[in-house]
């Protein structure tokens, strides 16, 4: 049975996947609170100590891995996490790219989550849900060949299994053409 775990580090082609730390509560902050991305997203309190105190959370739990989505020269720019683990399936979402991230972030450090995630952790699908009124993220989700299988009012509710996943990771080599280096989660 596969297992969600944190990684220290998923290194990519040009970007890297680190895990969050209570250090990243303010960069954290600062893209959930955007009014322009956060209209997509569940509500956060605006209050830092709130958002110290979930990553302290975090931090104790082995439930979920968050990650600070790096360039390779340490630059900042978006957080993804992985979550909701059922069977052999993980939700994956939280995700969030600065406004002047590079282009190919957005397809980059999804393949390096599907990549982890069924490479590494052994999952086999992958479950999430997006909001309807951000056609741009559900549209993306649905050209890796996720499928629309219920909505809520606010939400479009997906799934996507391990031959779409290979597919997608097939299809846009070019933007990992390399298997990811991991650098495992040491708890010490």
């Amino acid at each position: 049975m596969p297992q969600l775990q944190k990684a220290n580090r998923l290194i990519g082609r040009s970007l890297v996947l680190r895990n969050a730390t209570v250090a990243d509560a303010g960069f954290i902050l600062s893209l959930r609170t955007d009014k322009r991305k956060s209209k997509y997203l569940s509500y956060t309190s605006p209050e830092i100590e709130k958002q110290i105190m979930w990553l302290t959370n975090y931090t104790a739990k082995s439930d979920q891995a968050y990650f600070i989505i790096e360039d390779k020269l340490g630059g900042e720019i978006g957080v993804v996490r992985l979550y909701d683990q059922r069977n052999d399936s993980f939700c994956w979402g939280s995700w969030i790219l600065k406004n002047n991230a590079p282009q190919s972030a957005a397809i980059e450090s999804a393949l390096i989550i599907y990549a982890y995630a069924i490479n590494h952790l052994g999952f086999n699908q992958a479950h999430f849900d997006v909001r309807k009124d951000n056609q741009k993220v559900w549209l993306f989700h649905e050209r890796f060949g996720a499928m629309r299988i219920g909505e809520t009012a606010d939400d479009y509710l997906y799934q996507i299994g391990l031959k779409e996943i290979t597919a997608s990771l097939r299809r846009y080599k070019k933007f990992l053409p390399a298997p990811i280096v991991i650098e495992d989660y040491d708890e010490s």
